[in-house]
């Protein structure tokens, strides 16, 4: 959830960590704040509550000229957002002259055992965090090193022995930015369960949470694992396991450039992400629609034909809006492959015990592929002996590393809190998926061919549905002041209501709940009235007239209608107070298609409601910690 940076080499570091942190503010802003070291021995911390811009403001009278240091931004677990508990920690004799400072992801779950302990032993805490714990722990190993040393100075191998001690007595999850007074010239890093990144390049190593940062630096990056544990210089990285020893790393390339993490010509990188998703489809399909086999070509699933084709039970596990994307994914692989789907929320799959079959496969959804109750579900399911996938949108993620195989979505980075693009790329993904699967059981060629035909128009029908968007904004204004909606839909378009309502409650804080359109009568129609807008989604379908007959309902009991309808609907405008038309497309494709009026009218109404839609309160991109 939280954000950090690292940086040491020959220019001034700040410059980095204030760039790097913006490119994280979406992980985490309640707090940021920098620690800066050069030859002069004198760490010196700077922090600020609330975003970036106040710490910048904080800086901007004396950048330091140091050219090591290490950066964080905060979003708050133990501990208020205030300046007291604003990374990064110190811990040494004086407040002016720390020992050793650390930023920290991810949660200490044997904090206070630990604090109790350092403060029998004399150190001080100031913070309510469980973050603090571990830079005294890093303190108490640091004496006794340099009791123990016959050199001036702590060598690597000394210091990497005191990270190694001290991250063994953690229990929970961490991804740390390590620097020592005595050591300017040096950056270690520790990880497990957390994400680290370290950028690789001839005058500088780098350190953050994700890659983003690292665009436009470098284009050469090293993830590290679970347990590792990393030397980071100027001019070079050595990276060890915490209980095997020195590890052979291997440098990979960074797939995105800076002009993937800027703004461009948008004000914010929601509506930026929500305009990128005809490339993000396009993206997404390259090289995986074959129309001679009529089927879809995964190469990384890492099982054979045979072995897929046994596959008699699928079981989709996600969190959040990856989650509504499974929904839609049980539906298409119903559909097109008559394979059972179980759909499962990770959090609470990774403490059930549910019956399945032996020839089970899983797959864990996850945008950012770091997110922890997924990874938690994915890792149980695979100790249990059953094959693991993952589908994810970050290279080199947790969950791609340790899933037995997996899709990637190539949807881009995605910055903004609320997902857009990669909701669209999965449940792309997932059709091709159910298509791969038809072939391999009863679908024939003509009918693959006639889904891959239709898949491969969608991005062109997506850029039609964005035409919408100003008309969207005029039905934004009519109703951004109301405190209540419903969404509505059947079929396919069930997941889209809830994703619908799951939209506007993150970026507007306006309640909404997303319910199947025939379950109206069955408790929801108490809520219908003159101040409660219904959004039905009802393209033309299998299901169109059910939605209408419901849409009826609503309208005699007084509620405004919104209805997102196909572009030849004459009908819905007679009763609906407000139509959205989108193109024509196959029912199956119909989600994807549905939920970009959705995206658009949350948006508005957030915008027109002073609402920070790409960090909005509370929430943060990636759920690293239970």
């Amino acid at each position: 959830m939280c954000g950090i940076v690292g940086y040491v080499g020959t220019q001034r570091a700040s410059d980095f960590l204030l760039a790097g942190l913006r490119r994280l503010e979406y992980r985490g802003y309640d707090s940021a704040g920098i620690a800066t070291l050069d030859e002069s021995q004198q760490i010196e911390i700077c922090k600020s509550p609330g975003r970036i811009d106040a710490l910048a403001t904080k800086l901007s009278d004396c950048l330091p000229q140091a050219t090591t240091g290490i950066g964080h931004t905060r979003w708050a677990t133990h501990g208020a957002a205030n300046l007291t508990n604003a990374h990064p920690h110190f811990s040494g004799e004086t407040v002016d002259c720390p020992e050793v400072t650390i930023v920290h992801n991810g949660v200490i779950e044997n904090y206070d055992a630990l604090k109790q302990l350092l403060i029998q032993k004399g150190h001080e805490f100031i913070t309510d965090t469980d973050s603090e714990s571990i830079v005294h722990l890093l303190n108490d190993h640091l004496t006794l090193v340099r009791r123990d040393s016959n050199s001036e100075l702590p060598t690597d191998e000394e210091l990497a022995e005191v990270v190694k001690q001290t991250v063994a007595k953690l229990q929970g999850t961490y991804g740390l930015g390590i620097v020592f007074r005595e050591r300017p010239d040096l950056i270690i890093a520790a990880r497990l369960g957390s994400p680290l990144v370290v950028g690789v390049s001839d005058q500088a190593h780098y350190l953050a949470s994700d890659a983003a940062p690292l665009a436009g630096y470098t284009d050469q990056i090293v993830y590290l694992a679970d347990h590792q544990i990393a030397l980071i210089k100027q001019d070079s990285l050595q990276i060890t396991h915490r209980d095997s020893g020195q590890v052979h790393h291997q440098i990979e390339t960074l797939q995105i450039e800076s002009g993937d993490v800027d703004l461009g010509e948008y004000p914010n990188y929601m509506l930026k992400e929500i305009f990128e998703q005809p490339q993000s489809l396009r993206n997404t399909m390259r090289g995986r629609l074959s129309l001679d086999d009529a089927t879809s070509i995964f190469g990384g699933l890492n099982l054979s034909a045979r072995e897929l084709r046994n596959v008699d039970r699928i079981l989709l596990t996600a969190c959040g809006t990856s989650w509504h994307a499974a929904l839609v994914g049980e539906y298409l692989i119903e559909q097109m492959a008559q394979i059972p789907v179980e759909v499962e929320y990770a959090s609470e799959l990774r403490y059930r015990n549910p019956p399945m079959s032996k020839n089970t496969l899983v797959f864990g959804i996850s945008q950012s592929g770091e997110t922890a109750d997924t990874l938690a579900a994915l890792r149980e399911m695979k100790r249990k002996g059953y094959p693991t996938l993952g589908i994810c949108n970050v290279v080199g993620s947790t969950i791609a590393q340790e899933s037995d195989g997996g899709i990637y979505l190539h949807a881009g980075p995605e910055i903004g809190v609320a997902s857009t693009k990669a909701y669209t790329s999965q449940i792309l993904t997932l059709t091709m998926l159910g298509l791969y699967f038809g072939r391999l059981h009863n679908l024939s060629f003509e009918q693959g061919h006639q889904i891959i035909e239709s898949i491969q128009r969608l991005p062109e029908i997506v850029e039609q549905a964005l035409e919408s968007n100003s008309q969207i904004k005029q039905i934004a204004e009519k109703y951004h002041q109301v405190n209540n909606f419903l969404y509505l839909g059947r079929n396919f378009n069930f997941p889209t209501a809830l994703e619908g309502a799951l939209k506007l409650k993150e970026i507007s804080y306006i309640h909404a709940e997303g319910y199947p359109a025939a379950e109206l009568k069955h408790g929801p129609i108490a809520l219908v009235d003159e101040h409660t807008p219904s959004v039905c989604i009802m393209p033309q379908g299998s299901v169109y007239d059910k939605v209408m007959s419901n849409l009826e309902e609503i309208k005699a009991r007084g509620g405004p209608v919104i209805a997102i309808a196909s572009e030849s609907d004459t009908r819905v405008a007679q009763i609906a107070d407000d139509v959205i038309r989108i193109p024509h497309v196959e029912e199956f494709l119909q989600p994807i298609v549905s939920i970009i009026p959705l995206q658009l009218l949350s948006y508005h109404i957030a915008q027109l409601r002073g609402c920070d839609v790409d960090k909005p309160r509370n929430l943060a991109k990636s759920v690293t910690v239970e």
